[in-house]
């Protein structure tokens, strides 16, 4: 299903509608380098938030399954089928996988938009590429990562170096299914590692067609296993398992604390997590151009239906600009389309299940009860057995309410005002949360000071979401530990190992 990046895009909504029709997903898990059933024969239905309906039975992996999975991750890494290979042989492999993702585009960003509703033409154009060059830059970086001789003195050498941990068990959510893999798989595999994926359940099919096209591009059978199935059973079944060194985990923080929760009830194993956000956008009296400011503002917790980490969900603005600021945020709210997401003309997608828009509509009424003015937050289009909403503009919401202190996941956007950045600062930092922050203003000085007081693991400075595979990504206090991307994530999916050799 290869095509031209450019004759994708070129796509209309009667093309996409007719490729939907003709794709035939593949549901079965992926352990030791082929397609099961699940041990028990139970399969879950994959529905598409465009209209409800079934896109595939999608294999329900439990503990006996999730066994198989490590085990065959396990004798792959101790025979060294991949970590023995030579970085060199490990890049190549690696460069043919993506490769592999870039020729099978249509077929990924289709499964992408089915399974969570995300718009076409981002899924052709941000998550399949990103999740092919994420693994093309991995690829590139793991033959020049260079080990260390400690300044031992002439009796001794010392020498530090990286080996990979073992077996790592990724759990990935629904929002971003096949860039956040990449961010976890790329340098697990990179530093040598095998790894377990356990897909969210709403967005299982991506994952097992970038399995096929590992094994396709050389990467030997048990190195990358995909088991789909439910947090409760396949989730925990991974994250208790004693013979797994690692969870990376991006989730909530709720989930994010069982798995440390299993990790202390079994092996110890170590736990990176990322655990969302409640990201303030912090606009300063002195900010030159608002009319950027608010096509921010109004991306920033629209973008992918406000189903993001590190979503834009807290607009602080001075007193002296809120008004008309909020206005230009409105105005560019409202030119946002919302709509079938096989429909390039689509600006928004719908919610990714009817749990998570009654979710969302939940926070829009205690906002209401809380005092808020509520613009938007009513659902859309519900004939159509979608999840469709218009995105919420709660203004003038108390700051302790739960609207404004909880990540909500959806485009609900609460506003608030200040007098004088003391007091913004103090409101931006007045949560559980600290995966990201941006700050908007004209002096440089107040920006330095500004980035440094915020408590978050990213700060923009007059944009917000710049991003690229190159920059860390994680979060402090409740958001997580550890990171995503950069040559920092290597290092955590390594151990370092300290060799002293006596000269004397």
């Amino acid at each position: 299903m290869g095509a031209d990046l450019t004759a994708l895009l070129r796509r209309r909504h009667d093309d996409w509608l007719r490729a939907a029709e003709n794709v035939t997903p593949e549901g079965r898990m992926f352990v030791d380098g082929g397609y099961r059933d699940a041990a028990s024969g139970a399969t879950f239905e994959s529905r598409t938030p465009r209209d409800g309906s079934v896109v595939a039975l999608v294999a329900r992996g439990g503990e006996q399954d999730v066994d198989a999975a490590v085990r065959a991750a396990r004798r792959a890494f101790e025979d060294g089928r991949w970590r023995g290979l030579s970085p060199r042989e490990r890049k190549e492999v690696l460069l043919r996988w993506a490769g592999r993702i870039r020729e099978h585009t249509e077929e990924l960003a289709l499964l992408e938009t089915l399974d969570v509703g995300k718009p076409i033409t981002e899924s052709v154009r941000v998550d399949v590429a990103s999740a092919a060059f994420c693994i093309q830059w991995y690829a590139e970086a793991l033959d020049k990562h260079y080990d260390e001789v400690a300044p031992s003195g002439p009796g001794a050498l010392v020498t530090v170096t990286r080996e990979p941990l073992g077996v790592v068990g990724a759990v990935v959510p629904w929002n971003y299914p096949l860039i956040i893999a990449s961010w976890k798989i790329a340098p697990a595999l990179a530093a040598g590692n095998s790894v377990v994926l356990k897909p969210a359940e709403q967005s299982s099919l991506s994952a097992l067609l970038l399995a096929r096209l590992a094994v396709e591009a050389g990467l030997p059978d048990g190195v990358f296993n995909v088991v789909p199935g439910t947090g409760q059973e396949a989730g925990q079944a991974l994250g208790r398992h004693g013979d797994v060194d690692k969870i990376a985990f991006t989730g909530s923080g709720q989930v994010g604390k069982l798995f440390l929760r299993y990790a202390g009830e079994s092996n110890g194993k170590q736990v990176q997590l990322e655990a969302g956000g409640k990201s303030p956008q912090l606009v300063l009296a002195d900010s030159a151009n608002l009319d950027a400011a608010a096509e921010a503002i109004a991306w920033g917790i629209c973008y992918n239906a406000g189903q993001t980490c590190n979503a834009g969900s807290r607009l602080l603005a001075d007193r002296a600009i809120k008004e008309d600021l909020l206005g230009r945020v409105v105005d560019v709210i409202h030119g946002f389309t919302v709509g079938d997401p096989l429909d390039p003309a689509t600006t928004m997608g719908p919610i990714v299940d009817q749990a998570q828009l009654d979710r969302v509509l939940s926070y829009v009424d205690i906002a209401r009860r809380d005092g808020a003015e509520v613009t938007g937050g009513d659902r859309l289009d519900p004939g159509s057995g979608g999840y469709f909403l218009r995105p919420a503009v709660l203004d003038r919401v108390p700051h302790g309410s739960r609207a404004v202190q909880e990540e909500i996941f959806g485009p609900v956007l609460a506003v608030a005002e200040f007098a004088g950045i003391e007091e913004g600062l103090a409101l931006a930092n007045q949560t559980a949360y600290g995966l990201a922050a941006s700050v908007w203003t004209s002096e440089l000085t107040v920006a330095h000071r500004v980035a440094r007081e915020l408590r978050a693991g990213t700060v923009w400075v007059n944009t917000f979401d710049a991003t690229d595979v190159f920059a860390p990504f994680g979060g402090v206090k409740a958001s997580g530990s550890g990171r995503d991307k950069s040559l920092h994530a290597i290092d955590e999916y390594t151990a370092l190992k300290t060799t002293w050799i006596d000269l004397s």
